[in-house]
């Protein structure tokens, strides 16, 4: 066993995903110099004593790698996977079991690919997605369609994209359009240019809508001024109206009223002080000069 395969842990399969897994182990044979032993087996020879002794050393040799390969396999398998593969002496054999259980025969390999291939072409961009995140789902289903053999050039996702992506983005794919060769234009380059104007975009929206509420303050700032402009003036026109009809009231010296309806009748002196210094900030102190003089 390499030193290398010390270092690297096997991906474990665990029931979903096989596609993914396939692709990661494949991978980790082939770093191993052990995927012709998947793919292939080990052939034995009908009649070994005819071989010389340079054949029968090759074929210890494959099949040492074949223990290797199907220990691998076995290790990554979950446990409730493992049975499946338990009785395989080979590891073309343990391989061909679970491909065959969980990627299908041939004709639903087909199935499958027809359907991701209808996915790819109705993918369409949600109004609430980012940039990023559609590009993700985008990639990961091409991702799935090439484990199934099917050949998506980055051409083909470029297109895709500029087709799908929602309709708030129609100038930056105008521009692109009329300013990019599509034919070489590489999926970075795009998706790269799709989130620089998303940004810009965002920018402005927030600074609309910083400003939208600025203006709703400021009416509402303007709104409560005249509101107490309206009030100061109602209350000293009252005043006016009432002012002389009444004997000087005995507890604020007035005379827009009666005593007993004196605003500050039964309250202690520092709370008439209190009220009166409000009154003040509501209708002048110069009103208040008038009333209690």
């Amino acid at each position: 066993m390499s030193s290398l395969a010390k270092q690297i842990s096997v991906p474990i399969f665990s029931g979903q995903n096989y596609d993914y897994w396939a692709i990661k182990m494949k991978t980790y044979f082939q770093s191993q110099k052990l995927w012709e032993i998947v793919e292939e087996g080990v052939t034995l020879p009908e009649d070994s004593s005819t071989s010389s002794s340079a054949e029968k050393g090759k074929l210890e040799n494959k099949k040492a790698k074949d223990s290797e390969a199907l220990y691998y396999i076995q290790t990554a398998v979950a446990d409730h996977i493992f049975p499946r593969i338990n009785v395989a002496t080979s590891t073309k054999e343990a391989w061909s079991i679970l491909q065959k259980e969980y990627q299908g025969s041939a004709n639903v390999h087909i199935i499958k690919l027809q359907t991701l291939r209808r996915d790819f072409e109705n993918m369409k961009m949600k109004d609430s997605e980012t940039i990023d995140e559609y590009y993700t789902k985008v990639r990961e289903l091409v991702n799935q369609l090439k484990a199934y053999g099917e050949d998506i050039p980055e051409k083909r996702v470029v297109e895709k994209l500029l087709i799908s992506v929602t309709e708030k983005y129609d100038p930056i794919v105008t521009t692109i359009e009329e300013t990019k060769d599509i034919t070489i234009l590489t999926v970075t380059e795009l998706v790269g240019s799709l989130e620089a104007y998303e940004k810009r975009r965002s920018r402005r929206e927030e600074n609309s809508l910083e400003n939208a509420f600025q203006s709703k303050l400021n009416m509402r700032s303007q709104n409560s001024n005249r509101k107490e402009e309206n009030f100061k003036s109602t209350i000293g026109d009252k005043k006016k109206q009432n002012k002389g009809k009444y004997i000087p009231c005995r507890i604020c010296k007035r005379t827009n009223h009666l005593e007993k309806d004196c605003y500050f009748r039964g309250k202690p002196q520092c709370e008439i002080a209190r009220d009166l210094d409000m009154w003040k900030k509501i209708v002048g102190s110069k009103e208040i000069i008038k009333l209690t003089a």
